[in-house]
């Protein structure tokens, strides 16, 4: 079993990064970080607590890992579960509920008490609503081994994003709610961040914050460019609103947890820290009216919060978070005229191929420019090629190209996983798969 808190320590103590797998392990594995309290490392983590009448669980992973986080958790305790207190209604959070429900069920113990903030259901209606698109970007961004149909319009047929059903909660909160199990009381506070339904939750008797994804050891998943709004500046608002409880021991719901006063107070305060100076320099350029495209452009942070071991730019991006900032404070059109009611962009496409003397010759340059390693122009000119001719085999084989090594160059899933289908795409209709 790892010592999970001694790691932590050591990676924060000495800004040391040795690469994912030791921060995010979806391993099932359980590892008691306190008297009674216990983290489940899964796709996102499931903490527990011990009361003495029936267990406290924070989130119950993604449906997939729900029995393996089952059975660890028996070899712990054969404790009945109490209450599941969701941080928010993700699917890798809220998927593996129906799993400790049945066990109530087998076992005649009465049915655990779930708890979530009042817009997790709307959450699973929204989701219900838009479960082919949901399953389609979850598609891109994780890349799964099994290919979806790229066959121009279609989407995926008969698959289901998320549990089977979505359980709702039982009690549901506005601003905050406490409640008591055993000799522990556990107080939830309602925040918005990666989401608008999160909580966090201060446990007094241990010390003890449960963070959900406000905390995740990776750069904040404030920008996503496939989901809905975030909210960056509130985010770094929940985070000082945890430190003033000053924990001992911090439980996120994805990396490790983190033990110590000290070392949970600087944690907390560099990554508000970095979101804060992320939403200023935005709302600066946009005061004095900068474009979209020029803010992106030239928003930049220090390279000293990269060196944190828990704000690697290998899930989500700074540069994304500001699209989200934009459309948060500033709406939908991003400050070019041309794009405010566009032409098409295979009219556009069309239109450059032909004032540069034909596809080939946009086909020729963004292969140039690929090789030049200025790939934002070539993946542009790419694009443009393949939407002029869209039935050209030699238009998608340098698409593909183009997006394959843009994809080996990023840092973050999200990057690597919308350029990685691209490829893919190209590929198919290239004949490369033939």
């Amino acid at each position: 079993m790892a010592d999970l808190l001694e790691t932590s320590a050591r990676f924060i103590d000495n800004d040391i990064y040795e690469g994912a797998g030791l921060i995010n392990r979806p391993t099932t594995e359980l590892s008691e970080v306190g008297d009674g309290i216990a983290l489940i490392e899964a796709f996102s983590h499931v903490v527990t607590f011990r009361t003495g009448d029936g267990l406290v669980l924070f989130d119950t992973s993604l449906e997939a890992f729900a029995d393996g986080v089952k059975k660890s958790l028996r070899r712990w305790t054969d404790e009945p579960v109490s209450n599941i207190c969701y941080t928010h209604g993700h699917a890798d959070h809220v998927g593996g509920t129906g799993c400790f429900l049945c066990e109530a069920q087998e076992n005649k113990a009465k049915k655990p008490r779930v708890i979530g903030h009042e817009n997790v259901v709307p959450r699973f209606r929204r989701y219900e609503l838009t479960n082919d698109y949901n399953f389609t970007i979850n598609a891109r961004q994780f890349a799964p081994a099994e290919e979806l149909r790229m066959g121009e319009g279609s989407g995926p047929t008969h698959r289901r994003f998320g549990p089977d059903p979505w359980v709702n909660p039982d009690l549901t909160f506005r601003d905050r709610m406490s409640f008591k199990a055993g000799d522990t009381n556990f107080e939830l506070h309602h925040a918005i961040g990666e989401t608008d339904d999160h909580l966090w939750a201060w446990v007094p008797e241990h010390k003890a914050i449960c963070s959900g994804d406000f905390v995740t050891w990776v750069f904040p998943n404030a920008g996503n460019p496939q989901k809905v709004q975030r909210y960056p500046l509130e985010w770094a608002n929940a985070l000082r609103a945890m430190m003033a409880y000053e924990p001992e021991l911090l439980l996120p719901a994805h990396g490790l947890p983190i033990a110590g006063k000290a070392r949970i107070a600087s944690v907390l305060d560099t990554i508000a820290s970095a979101l804060e100076e992320i939403v200023s320099q935005s709302l600066a350029m946009m005061n004095a009216g900068a474009r979209l495209d020029e803010i992106i452009h030239s928003v930049k942070l220090p390279a000293s919060y990269f060196d944190k071991p828990y704000l690697k730019p290998v899930y989500d991006e700074p540069e994304f978070i500001i699209h989200n900032i934009w459309r948060l404070y500033g709406g939908w059109y991003d400050g070019n005229p041309s794009r405010l009611k566009p032409a098409p962009d295979a009219a556009v496409a069309a239109e450059m191929a032909a004032l540069a003397g034909g596809n080939a010759a946009l086909v020729a340059r963004a292969r140039e420019l690929a090789e030049k390693g200025e790939m934002r122009l070539a993946c542009h000119l790419a694009e443009m090629a393949a939407l002029a001719e869209p039935d050209s085999r030699e238009a998608h084989a340098a698409r593909a190209e183009v997006y394959g090594k843009r994809r080996k160059e990023e840092a973050s899933l999200m990057s690597k996983g919308i350029f990685g289908f691209a490829e893919r795409q190209s590929k198919q209709k290239s004949g490369a798969n033939d």
